[in-house]
């Protein structure tokens, strides 16, 4: 079951669409610096986009600062919207579930394809602003000068390239788990719904929630449980030595959404009435 998943995510167009929008962003950002070379001033704009001039090397950690507000939230919210009210919309879903295999292990097929999907997605933003962050802006003055490459952290010392590489493959799997939390939601508003825009729309509407919420001193006895609270968490990555607080704690928080959105989905999927 979880390999049809699987390979119907990936015959799906729109799926490939996302994709190919997440990454094309970066790379429209990375040729208006290259041209220009009219950076932010340090502490504007997203994040690390004020140094990639200096080395393109930096330019993933930059393009996933970019994609993680908006573009990346709605790309998880189109494919986990889908994952259950479009086979109701389109009147699959009820010979899906009359099939010898379990809604759980179905649901659970429709959480791994998700997951797949968002890991896919930061790791090809991820991948693809590093090959047009070095094409753009090289990989700084200390490949020039024929030394060692590396990159200053946000505490000062120096990143070595490994050091570098390790730290981002770690920032893939954050952000990958936080958005993994938004799939998990809109497979639960999936599960209530029969309109894949309408669960689309719930995913979006806890975004906008919760980024609303989180600059009021109002909110703030629950301004840690709030899920985009963690999203930049992974900035301390790039510190030396590596914060790990932040990075923990986000990670506990976007678990526990994983398995309470999952368990609420399932409550509600167990015990649907599938007529459609």
């Amino acid at each position: 079951m979880i390999g049809v998943e699987l390979r119907l995510m990936l015959r799906r167009r729109r799926v490939w669409l996302c994709w190919v929008l997440l990454c094309a962003l970066p790379a429209l950002v990375a040729v208006l610096l290259a041209t220009t070379r009219l950076a932010p001033a340090p502490g504007q704009g997203p994040a690390f986009l004020s140094a990639v001039l200096d080395n393109g090397q930096l330019f993933p950690a930059a393009a996933l600062a970019l994609v993680l507000p908006v573009f990346l939230p709605i790309t998880v919210a189109v494919v986990a919207g889908d994952a259950i009210a479009g086979e109701a919309s389109t009147g699959m879903l009820r010979y899906l579930v009359v099939r010898p295999v379990g809604r759980l292990r179905l649901l659970t097929a429709k959480l791994v394809s998700v997951a797949a999907f968002v890991l896919i997605a930061v790791a090809l933003v991820t991948l693809t602003s590093y090959v047009v962050g070095v094409a753009a802006f090289g990989f700084g003055a200390g490949a020039a000068a024929g030394g060692a490459v590396g990159i200053t952290s946000l505490s000062g010392p120096v990143i070595t390239p490994m050091g570098l590489a390790t730290r981002t493959a770690i920032v893939v799997g954050y952000l990958a788990l936080c958005m993994l939390a938004l799939g998990a939601i809109g497979l639960f508003f999936s599960t209530v719904t029969d309109s894949p825009l309408a669960a689309a729309l719930g995913v979006l509407a806890v975004v906008v929630v919760s980024a609303s919420l989180l600059p009021l001193d109002a909110a703030a006895a629950i301004r840690f449980y709030l899920p985009t609270t963690h999203w930049l968490a992974w900035i301390d990555l790039y510190r030396v030595p590596i914060l790990w607080t932040a990075v923990r704690q986000g990670a506990e928080v976007q678990l526990s959404y994983v398995l309470v959105a999952f368990g609420a989905a399932w409550a509600n999927f167990a015990t649907k009435d599938v007529t459609s």
